[in-house]
């Protein structure tokens, strides 16, 4: 079965569309690596203005969601933009605080929902760090069946991206909440941040393809424009296709989460059951390969657009860790294309491509590295 986007869900992403380029994000993130958050803070909260972070949050804490199809959508945007900040951290906070209850879900839920607060996130399995803790409102670690509230930031380790910082939060902190509802609301919140980060890897690509594409049209060597020699075209083609390729393995992931939170399938710790009965997607009539995409970033729409087979026996989480080794590596291959064919000038802070190409690799290791993703696929 082949999928499309609904016209209000394509109408979003240009809204973002339309924010985000007027936003000078390449300035927004040369001031959130330098430590100024303040512009970066004034752009979180026109995005949370434009619904994007109540999309992970239930209506009956100010939010929207949970909208997995939605949330997809809005982070593919995102990543085509480098937007800085726990952007995927945050979403997954409004499933783990939810799911886990208590005064902190009122609490912090309504401000998350809103775009006033901005949160970062450590849970068990993966990794010590807490993304942007300094910038962070708060910062809430998982340990075993324990939600807490980090005391601090903690200490700052170094990234491959400077707009990305990486704090390792100590231990202590405030209880939030404990119980089996926090361990189940854990595996909820890991696989919606695997998921958004899937999402903005695939928009971190496009946006990375899109740009050189542009660049080898127009750089010319012995007479003609680079983009004109074979071995370019194949090296973009190889590209686009491993973009296009990841592209109905996140969608296909955000309608297994859609039918886990509808109650479709039993997904252990699922918060939020009961809170959708479909996935918001049209079913494709007509000619294949309709596309899943939006169509305004490198992939043109009419790629295929099947979910694959077995997609719907994987269940939610191996579909989120298909989505997010595939969108991860066919991000970090745009990067790497658009390093080769740019050249030595790719490496210059002062273009601002290089801050895409900063961002490929981590996002491909954040929130589940190719391998870990592929063994939980076939672990199945």
């Amino acid at each position: 079965m082949r999928f499309v986007l609904t016209g209000e869900q394509r109408e979003f992403a240009r809204s973002l569309d339309a924010l985000l380029r007027a936003a000078d994000t390449p300035g927004v993130l040369r001031a959130w690596a330098a430590g100024d958050h303040g512009p970066g803070r004034a752009l979180w909260r026109r995005l949370g203005d434009a619904g994007v972070f109540a999309l992970a949050v239930p209506e009956a804490y100010g939010g929207v969601g949970p909208l997995p199809v939605e949330a997809a959508v809005a982070c593919v945007e995102l990543g085509r933009y480098a937007v800085p900040g726990p952007v995927a951290e945050t979403l997954a906070a409004g499933v783990l605080l939810a799911g886990a209850g208590g005064p902190a879900a009122k609490e912090w839920l309504p401000g998350i929902a809103s775009g006033a607060a901005m949160v970062s996130l450590r849970l068990p399995g993966h990794g010590p760090y807490a993304l942007d803790a300094d910038a962070a409102d708060a910062v809430f670690t998982v340990d075993g069946d324990g939600l807490r509230r980090a005391p601090g930031p903690g200490e700052l380790s170094v990234s491959a991206d400077p707009a990305r910082r990486l704090f390792r939060p100590g231990p202590g902190g405030e209880p939030v909440a404990g119980g089996r509802a926090v361990e189940a609301a854990s595996r909820a919140a890991g696989d919606w941040a695997s998921f958004a980060t899937a999402a903005l890897a695939l928009g971190c690509g496009e946006e990375l393809l899109r740009a050189t594409v542009a660049y080898v049209k127009q750089r010319r060597q012995f007479g003609v424009p680079v983009g004109s020699f074979q071995a370019v075209k194949h090296r973009l083609a190889d590209t686009l296709l491993g973009l296009e390729f990841a592209r109905p393995l996140l969608y296909g992931a955000a309608v297994e989460l859609t039918e886990e939170l509808s109650g479709g399938r039993a997904g252990a710790g699922s918060p939020g059951a009961g809170a959708g009965s479909g996935s918001g997607m049209e079913p494709a009539e007509g000619t294949p390969g309709s596309g899943l995409g939006t169509g305004r970033g490198a992939g043109s729409p009419g790629s295929g657009s099947r979910t694959g087979p077995g997609m719907g026996a994987l269940g939610a989480g191996a579909a989120v860790a298909a989505a997010k080794a595939a969108a991860g590596e066919a991000g970090y291959a745009a990067a790497r294309t658009a390093l080769q064919l740019h050249g030595a000038i790719g490496y210059t802070e002062e273009l601002d491509l290089a801050w895409w190409l900063r961002r490929a690799r981590p996002l491909r290791d954040a929130w589940g590295t190719p391998s870990a993703c592929r063994a939980r696929v076939l672990a199945g």
